[in-house]
């Protein structure tokens, strides 16, 4: 089923991406009221009404094009922290996050997106980054490759002898204790910057406009359409311990992201102080 649902139902799920954007989220950017904007954990962790109506659209949406799918949505999860156990069950699952950089979209800056991923028992099977204010759809399939706007995108390798650009994660979210192993990456031949939205970045590595990311949160909706964009464009991913990032276990972070091997070992590296 999920198979036959690959070859044949991937136009239907861009199609409904774009209508939860165009109903839900750009109506509403640049004219946010105060009432429809509310904090989460703090100042820095906000949600918009056009957060909630969006998922709200993506999980009916999502659901009735793959029958018996569940979907693990950041709102969703914010709610009711046991919806998160279904990317460990034999589901398939929607992964979705339905405005990826909440900040930039309160203050009315361009670099949101709309972030799904499809996955099976942790595999990342297609993902969906989309940006509605820039106008880009990027998209993946595993073992398919990854398109920005139906082009063919490649990660390629950083120039010989320039400083790896790496995005980390926000010292707004981070812990003192992240802030002390993202500083291992303040070294010569790093130029490294906080990150904005998550998917964006990713989208960055993966066109090459960006050589490598170190994250130090697990949160399956920032990652999972990135982590396939990114691997199917030629990159590479692991966390401190070695292994890969997955999305229905536990990981030991940060974990670091490049567009080429070479450039996630050199990361994971400096993150473990080697």
């Amino acid at each position: 089923m999920i198979d036959e649902f690959l070859t044949h139902g991937l136009s239907d799920v861009e199609e409904a991406v774009r209508k939860a954007a165009a109903i839900e989220i750009m109506p509403r950017f640049r004219q946010l009221a105060e009432h429809e904007v509310d904090e989460k954990s703090g100042p820095h962790d906000l949600v918009t009404v056009a957060d909630r109506r969006a998922e709200e659209h993506l999980t009916a949406s999502l659901t009735r094009l793959l029958p018996g799918s569940a979907v693990v949505g950041e709102e969703a999860v914010h709610a009711d922290p046991t919806v998160y156990e279904a990317l460990r069950a034999d589901a398939p699952v929607w992964i979705v996050d339905p405005v990826d950089g909440t900040r930039q979209f309160v203050n009315g800056e361009p670099g949101f997106c709309t972030l799904v991923a499809l996955a099976r028992r942790g595999e990342i099977l297609a993902s969906w980054t989309f940006a509605p204010a820039l106008e880009e759809l990027a998209t993946a399939v595993r073992g398919e490759g990854a398109y920005v706007n139906g082009e063919r995108i490649r990660s390629g390798s950083p120039d010989p002898g320039a400083d790896l650009r790496v995005a980390i994660a926000h010292p707004l979210y981070t812990s003192d204790e992240n802030k002390r192993t993202l500083a291992r990456l303040d070294v010569p031949g790093v130029a490294a910057r906080p990150c904005g939205s998550a998917g964006l970045e990713y989208l960055k590595v993966a066109r090459g406009e960006m050589d490598g990311l170190a994250f130090t949160w697990p949160s399956a909706w920032d990652h999972a359409a990135g982590l396939l964009l990114v691997g199917e464009a030629g990159g590479a991913q692991s966390t401190v311990d070695g292994v890969p990032f997955r999305v229905d276990r536990d990981n030991a972070l940060p974990f670091a992201v490049g567009r080429d091997e070479a450039t996630a070992v050199r990361i994971r590296e400096l993150l473990r102080g080697e």
